[in-house]
């Protein structure tokens, strides 16, 4: 064999000397495979077996906490484990699940046993896979399309998460939990609910058939830190003029309505106002799902109620706000005004309830009357236009606009009041209005909330409760 190589490289001339026939260049060729008894003696250690992928892992502990899940559910009374304490019932599911996995000998870290607990406790106790995100102070909404998809809205803009569910029937089964803790169901036979988490957090569920990729959830979380008009100031969704005259505007006692899109921040501004109402007045709330938090000690919340399966036992807003007319309120405050009760909120605000407020989907402070115009028509209401206008403009005060802008950021751009009547046109006067000025190399819009000059027509109102100093310290500051 080396002769060959060597002849074949050496010149035909003359062959190489013998000393330089001990190359080290000419290397002899592997040598055949030792038979298995000698290869298993002089075979190096197996390498170490490679990490598996994030995806096989997720699978395999899927796996493993359906059958851990199942078998739980055989071991524990869930009706006497809701007896005892939080904290309690996460120790005791802990130690069941741990005995469970040594059972079933199933093989895991220390790491992956904790977070089939976390899991297990959540899918349980909780809301599942969706507990990391509602803990989150940083989501305002969370959306979940189907199983395979979650969306959270966070700084202004919408993201996909990694969250999945195990399958359809998870997510209807969180779905049927939270609806049932409020009274309420989600089914076949009523698949669209509206319903609220513990800390007030608005949800919205719509669930096959209706659609079809999967039961919808929409998640409108609550910040954990109760927001201000300080706090709004401070997130440059307000101008400090502006929130000095809107605190004066809710303490005494002025007609609003917070108008504004979806996602806009008309219940968050609505909680603002709020809390400048004296502690001594009696207020009465009326909401589809609770979401206000009021802080004085006199309020009652009231909320309605879908029918049962019999079609029967259904209080609308409207049953609502009638009978608030008969619970001695000093102010009514309605979560969302979407139909006929329209009409029965402008009767309060218009037979000695002051400073009632509610708040109503719109663009715009004059496309916010069409809107209550409309909605009083759709009541079935006979009335002519310049009626109903008439009495939208001895109502409502002052319109309170917030709209989400093109950057994900929230802005008060209006605080319009309400003049009266010109012919068959309701007059609309501004008081402030957000001009943009520009945009940043981030994309972030610039601008500002001016007030427009104008002296308010609720001055003497105003006055009679005290306030007129600090509402004229307010506007001049703002005309700095």
């Amino acid at each position: 064999m080396f002769g060959k190589r060597d002849s074949a490289a050496a010149p035909k001339a003359k062959a190489p000397p013998p000393a330089e026939a001990k190359v080290v260049e000419f290397r002899p060729e592997p040598k055949p495979a030792a038979p298995p008894a000698a290869a298993a003696a002089k075979a190096p250690e197996p390498p170490p077996t490679a990490p598996e992928a994030p995806r096989e892992v997720d699978e395999r502990l899927g796996q493993i906490q359906v059958a851990v899940f199942n078998a739980l559910l055989e071991s524990i009374d869930l009706n006497e484990l809701g007896k005892l304490p939080a904290k309690q019932q996460r120790e005791e599911l802990a130690d069941v699940i741990s005995e469970i996995v040594n059972i079933k000998n199933f093989v895991l870290s220390g790491a992956e046993q904790q977070r089939l607990v976390d899991d297990i406790c959540n899918d349980i106790l909780g809301l599942g896979p969706l507990e990391p995100l509602v803990a989150r102070d940083d989501i305002a909404d969370i959306m979940v399309n189907g199983p395979n998809k979650v969306y959270i809205e966070t700084k202004g803009r919408i993201e996909l998460t990694p969250i999945r569910f195990r399958d359809g029937a998870q997510l209807m089964n969180i779905c049927q939990r939270i609806v049932s803790a409020v009274g309420r169901r989600v089914d076949e036979s009523s698949p669209i609910c509206d319903a609220r988490l513990a800390d007030g957090s608005r949800v919205n569920v719509i669930a096959p058939p209706l659609a079809i990729d999967g039961a919808a959830l929409t998640i409108r979380k609550f910040k954990k830190e109760k927001l201000t008009l300080e706090k709004l100031v401070e997130f440059g969704s307000i101008t400090p003029p502006c929130a000095e005259a809107l605190k004066i505007i809710g303490h005494c006692r002025i007609n609003v309505l917070i108008s504004g899109g979806t996602g806009s921040g008309k219940t968050t501004l609505l909680n603002c106002l709020t809390r400048y109402i004296e502690t001594g007045e009696r207020v009465i709330t009326c909401e589809d799902a609770a979401e206000l938090q009021l802080q004085q000690p006199h309020v009652v919340r009231l909320e309605t109620r879908p029918p049962n399966l019999e079609g029967k036992g259904q209080v609308t807003m409207r049953d609502l706000v009638r009978n608030c007319l008969r619970m001695r309120p000093e102010r009514i405050i309605v979560g969302e005004v979407r139909g006929p009760e329209a009409f029965d909120l402008l009767q309060a605000m218009n037979t000695g309830h002051d400073g009632s407020m509610g708040t109503v989907h719109a663009n715009n402070p004059r496309e916010a009357v069409s809107r209550v115009e409309n909605m009083i028509a759709m009541g079935g209401f006979n009335l002519p236009s310049s009626t109903v206008r008439e009495q939208i403009a001895a109502a409502v005060q002052v319109i309170v606009q917030a709209q989400r802008l093109r950057d994900g950021s929230r802005k008060i751009t209006h605080v319009t009041e309400v003049l009266g009547m010109e012919g068959e046109v309701v007059t609309l006067q501004d008081l402030f209005i957000y001009e943009v000025e520009g945009e940043d190399a981030n994309g972030k819009l610039i601008g500002r909330l001016k007030w427009t000059g104008l002296r308010p027509k609720f001055w003497e109102r105003a006055r009679y409760f005290g306030k007129e100093r600090a509402l004229a310290a307010a506007l001049e500051q703002a005309n700095v």
